[in-house]
């Protein structure tokens, strides 16, 4: 029996729901009896025709294009049939089906079936089989998805460069570096006698500091890069009526809650994804928190801590018309003090003071002041909720990134700074730079998929559309 990544696959690649054009894909080793009996002659290779596709009784199914792509020159590296119809669900099943029908059928001539195994594909089993045939690397890969996912067009424009190799190039590129200068290492553990003068003729010192400093960008475009896949986490926090609602609606720029002067109107999360400089910002309207006897708003309370402790950011919202009342003063005290218990110090809170339109007293000295009736002050708060994201308005080099892409090269930064330390003390610690180098090395090539375990491939593959 064939192995499951050798088994020829088939799936619907179109979106589910209607459309103008649906699209069949199949792929495996040697197709070409399956692509005969489905389109009912031989196909140029790369070349669309036009035919009907048709039922095992004779009737036709639907007519569309169907072209081929015999290995190695296709997505997947291997035989692969594209089946265009017209994208109603019902044609699209009927045209799958007829597939997997047609390769269990067996060919008088040889008494076997036409293509032994074929089977529906998993989620992202296509671009697996590209990755697992040296079509792309696994960034590519991941890049696919991401292109796919993007909510941005700067998100978008970004994964087209790491699906084009940008991210890759530059990783392979540290790689050989990484390789050249564990090949000085190693050339000197076998030969002591000539430690000291081989490495500094060699000026592995100097390798290592320009290998870091390459590191230092790489790792920095990979931060905006996640930035723009994933997004900032902000949580409006305050007590009620302070203005959180009429600040997300300001932000949105849609009335998206519902606002009014009764406290406790917000009883749950009303989330919108807004876009600062390409970047996507998901929103989080907040409960008031306040002690509350009714058990509605006590669980929409509840539910806004949650979201409070998930947040990458916090904006804590303040009345400017209250702020001199004691009972209100001594309520945000409180909200202050659990929100410095529930936080980690990684989690920025942003005094945001609101009702700037109103507000007839000194304005605060820390914090930032804004109407979100008015909008003044709205751009101050999405720059500075940039600044605290890390984003850097010089995206047009940004390559999409994951957060294992992040992770594993603060690994490779730690590894060499660790490398480093033994390299200025090199006679007593070689062996102990050539492991840093080699695990420096590893997690580089643990992005592109060159070192990396089966149960990490099946995370990532799983998460892509079926068909894909």
């Amino acid at each position: 029996m064939l192995a499951r990544h050798h088994q020829a696959i088939a799936a619907i690649a179109t979106a589910p729901g209607r459309g103008a054009v649906g699209i069949v894909r199949v792929s495996g080793r040697q197709l070409a009896p399956l692509v005969e009996a489905l389109c009912g002659r031989i196909l140029k290779p790369r070349e669309a025709s036009y035919l009907p596709f048709r039922a095992q009784d004779g009737s036709i199914i639907d007519q569309g294009l169907a072209i081929f792509f015999p290995a190695p020159h296709s997505f997947t590296g291997e035989d692969v049939l594209e089946l265009q119809a017209h994208g109603g669900p019902v044609v699209l099943q009927l045209l799958l089906a007829r597939c997997l029908e047609a390769a269990a059928q067996v060919e008088p001539a040889t008494g076997q079936p036409r293509l032994a195994g074929l089977r529906v594909a998993e989620p992202g089993e296509f671009s697996q089989r590209a990755f697992l045939n040296d079509k792309i690397d696994l960034a590519q890969a991941e890049a696919i998805a991401d292109l796919i996912d993007a909510s941005t067009e700067a998100a978008a424009r970004s994964a087209s460069r790491s699906l084009s190799g940008v991210f890759s190039a530059e990783i392979h590129s540290l790689r050989d570096a990484l390789i050249h200068l564990r090949m000085l290492v190693e050339a000197t553990l076998d030969f002591p006698e000539e430690e000291i003068d081989f490495l500094r003729q060699a000026d592995a010192s100097g390798q290592l500091s320009r290998l870091q400093q390459i590191l230092g960008m790489v790792l920095q475009r990979s931060r905006q890069g996640a930035l723009l896949r994933d997004g900032l986490k902000v949580v409006i926090a305050g007590q009620p009526n302070v203005g959180k609602s009429s600040l997300l609606n300001a932000l949105a720029g849609a009335e998206l809650a519902i606002v009014t002067p009764i406290a406790g109107t917000t009883r749950d999360k009303v989330q919108q994804t807004i876009q600062i400089e390409g970047v996507p910002v998901h929103v989080i309207d907040t409960a008031g928190l306040r002690d509350s006897s009714d058990e509605v708003e006590k669980i929409g309370i509840a539910h806004a801590w949650d979201a409070i402790e998930a947040a990458d950011a916090v904006l804590f919202l303040h009345d400017l018309t209250r702020m001199q009342m004691i009972d209100y003063a001594a309520a945000d005290a409180v909200i202050a003090g659990t929100l410095a218990q529930k936080l980690s110090s990684k989690v920025p809170v942003i005094d945001v003071w609101n009702k700037l339109d109103a507000n007839t007293l000194a304005l605060p000295t820390d914090g930032l002041a804004l109407s979100a009736k008015t909008g003044a002050g709205l751009d101050a708060l999405r720059r500075q909720l940039l600044a605290l994201a890390g984003w850097q308005s010089t995206a047009e080099g940004v390559y999409l990134a994951r957060v294992r892409h992040v992770e594993a090269l603060r690994r490779v930064d730690g590894h060499l700074m660790e490398a480093a330390a033994h390299l200025a003390v090199q006679a007593q610690s070689l062996d102990l730079l050539a492991e840093e180098l080699r695990l420096a090395q590893n997690a580089l090539s643990e992005i592109t998929g060159e070192f990396t375990s089966d149960d990490l491939l099946g995370v990532i593959f799983s998460q892509f559309c079926i068909g894909k």
